[in-house]
């Protein structure tokens, strides 16, 4: 099992391996976030390949990968824990004769209660503990790739509860304590800068800012990725890609459309691209109709020939 390679460079020869082409800068950030252990915060526009590093990183290092995807309203109930109230509810139906005969004889109700305050402990215990995705890498026998995913889109309120999980690697939980991650989990949180996150979480975390990949590595990463894809079609369509983002539309085209163009085109027996073939294959790339509009006037242009 790959842990920890020795060099910066190291990890992003594994980073290729699982498919992702990471430069220097990206491939020593996400070493030292190993090295430090130390959570990784990772911004950027939508569709540059955030939550796929994540995916990436736990196949290189043979990790598991566990995923919350943050939404507004993303409390602790579904992000940390909680308790499966249904299966206490049982188990109190079931064992209501031994409650019974547990307090038989009690005098008053005072001391009824005192005889079965031990039951709490009972009830609170691990039996009934719903285990969410941050407890589950705390708790975790092996170390994992911890993805908290679009946190921006989670409330202010929700990264008061990340605090403490990133910077000790722990939570609390008042019925049982505090739970200490028993093996460090890699923290990644990606962010399409929709808000600003708070001083408190950029000072735990590392930063890593990643943008559209230039013409070239986007025509590397299309190769990678699209087996049988003509090395000319490939710079093609990275070099239409990255016309395209120049303008003013509504949604601009991901990595991964770009992806999926090339195997649409390959499909089809393409080896390079023309204005028609791009006209008719446009809603694999583009997914709003304004914005398939504004690209078909300028198809002449940006269509290299």
């Amino acid at each position: 099992m790959v842990d920890h390679p020795p060099t910066a460079a190291d990890l992003g020869r594994h980073l290729a391996r699982a498919r992702y082409l990471a430069d220097d800068e990206l491939a020593l950030v996400c070493w030292l976030a190993l090295a430090l252990e130390r959570p990784l915060l990772v911004e950027g526009p939508a569709g540059v390949g955030k939550t796929d590093l994540a995916r990436a990183l736990s196949e290189a290092l043979s990790r598991e990968l566990i995923r919350l995807q943050c939404y507004e309203g993303l409390d602790e109930a579904k992000a940390l824990y909680e308790w499966d109230y249904a299966k206490q509810m049982l188990y109190t139906q079931l064992l209501r004769e031994a409650v019974t005969t547990q307090t038989a004889g009690a005098p008053t109700l005072a001391e009824a209660a005192n005889r079965v305050a031990d039951a709490d402990a009972t009830f609170f215990s691990d039996r009934f503990l719903v285990r969410r995705p941050l407890l589950r890498a705390l708790t975790s026998e092996a170390p994992v790739v911890m993805l908290v995913d679009e946190v921006d889109r989670a409330d202010p309120e929700f990264e008061a509860l990340l605090l403490e999980v990133l910077a000790e690697r722990q939570a609390t939980i008042p019925e049982l304590g505090t739970v200490r991650a028993k093996n460090a989990p890699l923290f990644v949180l990606t962010s399409n800068a929709t808000r600003e996150m708070t001083d408190a979480l950029r000072r735990r975390c590392l930063h890593v800012f990643l943008n559209y990949p230039p013409p070239s590595r986007e025509q590397a990463i299309i190769e990678l990725r699209v087996p049988g894809v003509a090395a000319h079609l490939a710079e093609q369509l990275a070099t239409f890609a990255r016309k395209v983002r120049d303008m003013d539309l509504r949604k601009a085209p991901s990595i991964a459309e770009t992806i999926d163009w090339a195997r649409a085109l390959v499909l089809l027996g393409a080896s390079a691209l023309d204005a028609e073939l791009a006209r008719s294959t446009l809603g694999v790339l583009l997914k709003h109709i304004e914005d398939r509009e504004k690209v078909e006037a300028k198809l002449a242009t940006l269509v290299q020939r």
